[in-house]
C-alpha cells in the first residue's frame, strides 16, 4: 500500500511540475510575442556616431546628418507613430537629412499619401533633405507615387546621381543609386562629375551594394533594407534578412576602403515583430581629421 501511494504522489508531482513548466513556457512565449509585437517596434533608439576623415572640410566640422529608413507605412505602421518620429527628428536638429528607402509598404494601395507628404515636409534640415528608392518604393506602381510624394515634401530623390552640398567655400557630395532589386542602379553614373578629393557619402538601399560602391571614390555608404534582422536570437543571430542584406545587416562594416553603415529602419517587413533589433534613427557628426 505504502509503495502505491508514493508512486501516485510522485506521478502527481511530476504532472504538476509539467503543467507549471508548460504554463511558464506559454506565459514566456506570450510575453515575448507581446514585447516583440507592441513594445520594441515602438521604442525608437537614437544612435550617434562620428564620421571622421581628412577630406571633410573644416567648414563642416560639427555638422550633423540624420539617417532614417524603412518605414513601410501601412504595414502595421500608422500615421500617429509617423508624426511622433517626425517630431523626434526635428528635436535632434540635424543639418542634413537622408532617407534610405522603403517609405510605403504598398504604394498603390496606400490611402494617405497627402498626409505623409505633409509630415515629411515638416522636417527641417538647413543643408537639405535627400532620399533614394527602396524596393518597396518601386513595387506596386510606386515609382511615380514615391517621387511625387518626396519632391512635394522637399526631398531631392537621387537616382544614379549626386548633389554637392556647400557650407562656406567647400562642399561634400551625397550620391544616390537606384534600387538594386527593382530599379536600375548605375554606380559610375552616380559619381560621375564629383570633383576629385571630395568627401562622398552614398545612399544605397541594399547594404550588399557596398561590394560595388567600394570600387569607387566613395568614403561612406548608408543603407537600410535589413531591418537589423528584425528578430535576433542569442547564438543564432538575425532571422529575417531580405535579399542583398544577408552579408551586412546592422551597424558599421569595413568593405575594402569603404565604411558601410546599415540602419535598422523604423518599420517592419514580412511580420510585424521586432526582437533585439529596435527601430533606429542615426545621427552622424562630421569631423575633419
Amino acid at each position: 500500500m505504502h509503495h502505491i501511494e508514493t508512486a501516485k504522489m510522485s506521478r502527481r508531482t511530476f504532472l504538476k511540475k509539467l503543467a507549471r513548466t508548460g504554463l511558464a513556457a506559454a506565459l514566456a512565449t506570450t510575453a515575448a510575442y507581446s514585447y516583440a509585437r507592441w513594445i520594441e517596434p515602438a521604442c525608437v533608439s537614437v544612435t550617434r556616431h562620428t564620421l571622421s576623415h581628412p577630406l571633410i572640410p573644416k567648414s563642416f566640422a560639427g555638422a550633423t546628418m540624420l539617417q532614417f529608413s524603412d518605414l513601410h507605412l501601412g504595414h502595421y505602421y500608422g500615421l500617429k507613430r509617423f508624426d511622433q518620429v517626425i517630431d523626434q527628428i526635428n528635436k535632434l536638429e540635424p543639418d542634413l537629412i537622408v532617407f534610405t528607402g522603403d517609405l510605403l509598404h504598398e504604394a498603390n494601395r496606400y490611402p494617405h499619401t497627402e498626409a505623409v507628404a505633409e509630415a515629411l515636409a515638416r522636417l527641417r534640415a538647413p543643408l537639405g533633405k535627400f532620399s533614394v528608392y527602396g524596393n518597396h518604393d518601386h513595387g506596386g506602381y510606386g515609382t511615380d507615387i514615391y517621387r511625387r510624394l518626396m519632391e512635394r515634401a522637399g526631398f531631392r530623390v537621387l537616382v544614379n546621381e549626386h548633389a554637392l552640398i556647400r557650407r562656406g567655400q567647400h562642399a561634400i557630395a551625397i550620391a544616390g543609386s537606384d534600387d538594386m532589386m527593382l530599379g536600375r542602379p548605375d554606380w559610375s553614373k552616380m559619381t560621375n562629375g564629383i570633383p576629385p578629393a571630395t568627401y562622398t557619402i552614398a545612399l544605397v538601399h541594399e547594404p550588399d551594394g557596398a561590394l560595388e560602391t567600394s570600387r569607387l571614390p566613395i568614403h561612406v555608404q548608408l543603407s537600410g533594407h535589413s531591418h537589423g534582422g528584425q528578430i535576433q536570437l542569442p547564438f543564432i543571430g538575425p532571422l529575417i534578412t531580405p535579399p542583398l542584406s544577408e552579408r551586412y545587416y546592422e551597424g558599421f562594416y569595413h568593405v575594402g576602403g569603404l565604411l558601410l553603415y546599415v540602419n535598422r529602419g523604423l518599420g517592419t517587413t514580412r511580420v510585424p515583430l521586432r526582437f533585439f533589433a529596435p527601430p533606429e534613427l542615426t545621427v552622424f557628426s562630421l569631423t575633419p581629421g
